[in-house]
């Protein structure tokens, strides 16, 4: 999986995540630190990337224009985690959060649970 991780998050789990096996940038590496969410979203799709964040106003935008693509992973619930523990819990579920990712989703993390919903939001 490959991933664009916001500048609300440490650069750390990004290294966690390629740590991990998979593909991930985080924003400061592209020069893109205080850019719009539009111009992340954007980058994101550009590059086939999920992003990783704990901004809820991604939704809002992928809500107003009904787009389909970019996915995006919600942690604002578990900000207050270490990288590490962070990346642990978005890799143990990858494996089923997989497939809505490549279709395209908002999958939000919480302290209890994970909620999933489909693009283009409605």
């Amino acid at each position: 999986m490959k991933f664009l991780v916001d500048e609300n998050l440490s650069p750390r789990v990004a290294e966690l995540l390629n740590k991990a096996d998979h593909n991930a940038i985080h924003v400061r590496d592209l020069r893109a630190t205080s850019a719009p969410d539009t111009t992340i979203m954007e980058l994101a799709v550009a590059s086939g990337r999920a992003i990783v964040s704990a901004d809820t106003d991604f939704g809002a935008l992928l809500a107003h224009t009904r787009a389909t693509e970019p996915s995006v992973i919600l942690v604002r619930e578990l900000i207050e985690l270490r990288p590490p523990d962070l990346v642990d819990v978005i890799v143990a579920n990858l494996a089923v959060l997989d497939s809505h990712l490549q279709a395209g989703a908002v999958v939000a993390f919480s302290t209890r649970g994970i909620r999933v919903r489909a693009l283009p939001l409605r």
